[in-house]
């Protein structure tokens, strides 16, 4: 309700009143009396005057006793708007610190659970960064083992489904760091607008707190309070003051933004999780099937190496024999000689008979014969010589071969299960893959 209008308080200037003078005809300033009765009033004219000054006086006196009635009025009047307007503005002080309040405690839960939630997702990085670092461990065992392998033999150099294997868990190695690379840095991100989003909300949390104090302050102010003074430039309005709903929507804007920061820190987190569950998994599922295909090579690799090196021993027993069989046929070559030089003096001695006793009897006929079989039995023995040299001499390639391949066989399985597999026991666990440890 807006107050009366007052009057400034001014003394008013006193009233100069003019007595009329008598001089008309009736009046008694003539010659003979000039010396006695000079400027006099008449009677009626001293009764005017005093009724003026009753007049007056009355007028001056009801004026003052209306201006003290209203004075009262207004005192009291001014007195009791002021107690009210005082008692609402103590309301309305009381009102605005419990809006104060109110966004001051949203604020304050807001950067509580941002700080909470930051140091949730804080954890979940510390995961990343663990389980990128063990990354290097399965892909060095990768890599080594595909290095290791590269120093297999011919023909045992082939590209088997073990190496197959080991490419692909080199290849999803190799994504799966990709992946947590970019997961992490997405998590550096997402802590950065946390930390922003919470200073945000810690300014305007701090301005509430200190608008708060001032508010508090300012409703326990009251008439006899002594720290209050005169502030005349204090009752206008700033230019850049907000208004209520300005007010109001910045803090609630701010909780927003904070609270959308916040959730999509929750399901960053939930995804984190799931990438780490899901690559731990992946990748022990992977060295599985790897491990799987090593042991699968492995015993083919035996089976075929005790193939070889049942085929050596035969291969060996059986030189043996040739070497044995090629004695007896030499033995057996030497052996025909002495019948063949008998056979062939028989007949030299035999060409001395004289005349015609150089018959071509029978005997003659049987010795010639016999030559000829020992030269044939000879020739027969000594190409079945040959040819088991030459038999002896495959055999012996073959053993070359056989002893080569079982070489081969060794070195690869011991670059196998000596170099490879026992490599791979120093593979990460699921949980620390995951980066729990």
């Amino acid at each position: 309700e807006p107050a009366p209008q007052t009057i400034p308080v001014s003394e008013l200037p006193m009233k100069v009143y003019e007595a009329a003078l008598n001089t008309g005809p009736d009046s008694s300033c003539g010659l003979a009396t000039a010396g006695f009765r000079t400027a006099k009033y008449l009677p009626e004219e001293w009764h005017q005057n005093n009724y003026v000054r009753y007049h007056e006086a009355f007028a001056d006196r009801d004026h003052s006793e209306r201006c003290r009635q209203e004075s009262q009025n207004l005192a009291a009047y001014t007195a009791a708007l002021a107690q009210r307007t005082q008692e609402d503005s103590t309301t309305k002080v009381g009102e605005r610190l419990q809006d104060i309040h109110f966004w001051k405690s949203e604020l304050q839960k807001e950067v509580e659970d941002l700080t909470a939630e930051t140091d949730l997702l804080a954890a979940q990085k510390v995961r990343l960064e663990r389980a990128l670092d063990t990354m290097e461990i399965p892909y060095s065992i990768a890599t080594d083992n595909l290095q290791c392998r590269e120093r297999r033999q011919p023909p045992d150099l082939v590209r088997d489904q073990v190496e197959v294997e080991l490419l692909k868990e080199a290849e999803l190695i190799r994504n799966i760091q990709e992946l947590l690379k970019r997961t992490l840095k997405q998590a550096v991100n997402q802590m950065q607008l946390n930390r922003d989003h919470k200073q945000i909300c810690e300014m305007d949390w701090s301005d509430k707190l200190e608008t708060y104090n001032i508010d508090e302050k300012c409703g326990r102010y009251n008439n006899q309070s002594t720290n209050v003074q005169f502030h005349p430039s204090s009752s206008k309005f700033e230019d850049s003051a907000s208004t209520p709903e300005t007010w109001a929507k910045y803090s609630h804007d701010n909780i927003y933004r904070a609270d959308r920061e916040r959730l999509a820190s929750v399901n960053l987190r939930a995804l984190i999780d799931n990438i780490l569950h899901d690559t731990a998994e992946d990748l022990r599922m992977q060295c599985d099937i790897v491990n799987e295909a090593f042991a699968k090579r492995c015993e083919e690799m035996d089976d075929a190496k005790h193939k070889l090196e049942h085929h050596l021993r035969k291969t060996l027993k059986e030189i043996g024999d040739q070497e044995y069989n090629i004695a007896a046929l030499k033995q057996a070559i030497k052996d025909k000689e002495a019948p063949l030089k008998v056979a062939q003096t028989r007949l030299y001695d035999r060409s001395f008979r004289p005349n015609v006793e150089l018959c071509r009897d029978t005997a003659q006929f049987r010795l010639i014969s016999e030559v000829e079989e020992l030269t044939e039995s000879i020739e027969a023995l000594k190409k079945k010589l040959l040819d088991s040299e030459q038999s002896l001499r495959n055999l012996e390639d073959t053993r070359m071969t056989l002893e080569k391949e079982i070489a081969v066989k060794t070195n690869s399985l011991f670059i196998d299960r000596q170099k490879c597999m026992a490599h791979r026991t120093r593979y990460p666990t699921v949980l620390k893959l995951a980066g729990y440890q």
